[in-house]
């Protein structure tokens, strides 16, 4: 596999994704505790009423491989814990994405999918989680080939999407924690959980496309992601 070093990493730090966005990435909402890394949502301090949150993501792109998290959330509505690949107009390329996400108003499932063009490509899903996703930590994983992605949870096939719904451009890895006030139709309604909420990381991994189990806990080692 791929040593994804802390070198390579950019914290986002200072800027909001758009009026969607609740919160304004902080570097300070991104921490280790108990060898673990903590992306947090939090009330900013020097202004109350305005919020602060975690985001980070790899300087490399990636084009096809085995993408995969250890991760456990908070339980919040209005948050999402994400672990997902993009590309768009900021790199000067059209927004490109494949997605694993909590949205941790309901922690018993989650969401997966892909944009192409800045589209959404029909096929994605809502699934349900082995165990409740703020409970203990779950390992995600998805296989990102030319002709299809396969999404894992715990090392069980849980989606997959194949074809034209394909990103085949290469991305950056992200890891992210934030909240909404606007999209609360998908998000659910954001309110103060009166403590900052936190999405904990224990590992994430990159192998290379056509490379099999290189390291314990991935989805590519005890034949689970064979065909």
């Amino acid at each position: 596999a791929r040593p994804l070093v802390a070198r390579e990493w950019l914290v986002s730090d200072g800027w909001s994704n758009g009026d969607w966005h609740g919160c304004t990435w902080s570097r300070r909402m991104v921490t280790r505790r108990d060898n673990a890394l903590v992306l947090s949502i939090a009330e900013d301090p020097a202004n109350p009423g305005d919020w602060l949150c975690g985001e980070i993501q790899l300087q490399a792109r990636f084009l096809y491989g085995t993408f995969e998290a250890r991760i456990r959330t908070d339980r919040a509505s209005g948050a999402n814990a994400a672990l997902f690949t993009y590309i768009g107009p900021v790199h000067g390329q059209t927004h490109q994405e494949i997605d694993v996400e909590i949205l941790t108003r309901d922690t018993s499932r989650f969401q997966v999918g892909t944009y192409i063009d800045g589209v959404p490509q029909e096929g994605g899903a809502v699934i349900a989680l082995p165990a409740r996703a703020d409970a203990d930590f779950l390992t995600y994983s998805f296989i990102w080939e030319p002709a299809r992605i396969r999404w894992f949870v715990e090392g069980e096939l849980v989606h997959e999407m194949t074809g034209e719904t394909v990103p085949q451009v290469a991305q950056k890895i992200y890891l992210s924690h934030w909240n909404t006030e606007t999209l609360t139709d998908w998000m659910g309604v954001w309110s103060d959980p009166g403590r900052p909420l936190e999405m904990h990381v224990d590992w994430l991994a990159y192998t290379p496309y056509g490379m099999g189990c290189v390291h314990d806990g991935s989805v590519l080692c005890g034949g689970r992601a064979e065909d």
